[in-house]
């Protein structure tokens, strides 16, 4: 799944995450256990977060039952059956949330804009503390697709995510495009998708920047002692925390 240089770049890390948890929620059309050519992508930045110790959990919207609404459960609103609590409950347990999508007619899928729909259904609810639900949680995406359209999709899909309170890291979305039209999708035999070099790169530093921003809302799962004691100091000011972490990366050998 990772090339040479991004084993590379995981192995030498000296970090370690595993106090994080990220989901994918792979918005195609197609349901399991059908080809997913958007989950060959996911797969990237998956193995990229699993190698730094990142918990990953990988949803199929289209395998369960979800209404259209924005509503947290539309069994109160006229819907017999409704999957989407039980699924909210893995989003809440992220800090990191990826959304991958295809694309169809240059935007993104209908499962996709459903989900965005769904999500908003409590993005005013308060948590513990007070803070809207999504606070200081991280967002990406990740897009496939044979036509035109990639980063249309991913600037909706971002947009919509930091409106719900999402944090957007610096090169938060990759994207795989092939032939226009007929052509091999990514995991096709010829389409040299997962050897692209873009394609491998984008992955890896969509899930460098994402574990890192996360950390500044989850400080305690950074271990080194340089960035949990610097970033600690901070205390609730989020603002800084990324801040520190930006900079100790910036100047980390």
């Amino acid at each position: 799944m990772l090339n040479d240089k991004q084993k590379e770049l995981c192995e030498r890390s000296r970090w370690d995450f595993s106090g994080l948890r990220a989901l994918f929620l792979n918005c195609t059309l197609k349901r399991s256990p059908e080809l997913s050519h958007t989950e060959g992508l996911i797969g990237m930045a998956q193995a990229i977060m699993e190698k730094n110790g990142v918990s990953v959990d990988l949803l199929r919207p289209v395998d369960s039952e979800i209404p259209c609404g924005v509503y947290p459960d539309m069994r109160e609103h006229g819907y017999k059956r409704d999957d989407w609590p039980e699924i909210l409950k893995t989003v809440l347990k992220a800090d990191i949330v990826v959304i991958g999508s295809s694309i169809w007619l240059g935007e993104k899928t209908s499962a996709c804009t459903k989900v965005i729909e769904r999500l908003y259904a409590v993005s005013h609810h308060l948590n513990e503390h007070g803070q809207y639900a999504y606070y200081g949680r991280v967002g990406g995406c990740l897009i496939t697709g044979n036509e035109d359209g990639a980063k249309h999709c991913a600037m909706s899909i971002l947009y919509s995510l930091q409106h719900l309170g999402y944090v957007i890291p610096p090169q938060s979305d990759a994207a795989w495009l092939g032939e226009v039209g007929p052509g091999p999708s990514y995991l096709d035999p010829g389409s040299g998708g997962p050897e692209i070099s873009p394609t491998g790169t984008r992955p890896l530093w969509r899930g460098i920047f994402s574990i890192w921003l996360a950390c500044s809302r989850t400080p305690a799962v950074c271990r080194r002692t340089e960035i949990s004691g610097r970033v600690g100091m901070l205390g609730a000011d989020s603002t800084m925390r990324t801040r520190t972490i930006a900079r100790i990366l910036a100047t980390d050998d």
